[in-house]
């Protein structure tokens, strides 16, 4: 569940928006949101809405999967995507045909650090709005 800091994160992913919390002050992006800005203190933010798109930075396949949930659908990916817009910030989540496509939805081999990604959005059974990514040239 979201606490208190990363609830306008899911709030925006259920509108369809990349939002990252920015530092009121001093202007830096931080991701994962927190209460005080790392680089001047100031406990003054405001959010910011990002392009997103990002490259993948890394990537795991994971074998077998760690939970039982998702043994159904392995092989699937874990994708490490920095933000075009804010490269300092890296977003977990995985590589998708489409929105709301299975999780091993895009081939393993298909999967390249650099591959330029835009963020999609998908509506959890939960009711929790998470962000996935789609390859920018499918």
């Amino acid at each position: 569940m979201p606490d208190e800091d990363g609830a306008p994160f899911f709030a925006y992913a259920a509108r369809g928006e990349l939002c990252v919390q920015c530092c009121a002050d001093c202007g830096e992006p931080r991701f994962p949101p927190r209460p005080c800005c790392p680089h001047c203190q100031s406990f003054d933010c405001l959010w910011k809405k990002l392009s997103g798109r990002g490259r993948i930075w890394s990537y795991v396949l994971p074998h077998p999967p760690l939970l039982p949930a998702y043994a159904a659908q392995a092989p699937y990916n874990v994708v490490l995507v920095e933000l075009a817009d804010a490269p300092r910030i890296r977003l977990v989540g995985n590589l998708v045909a489409a929105a709301d496509a299975a999780l091993n939805s895009v081939p393993p081999e298909r999967i390249r650090i650099g591959a330029p990604v835009k963020a999609a959005f998908h509506a959890t059974e939960g009711g929790l709005t998470v962000v996935r990514w789609l390859l920018e040239r499918p």
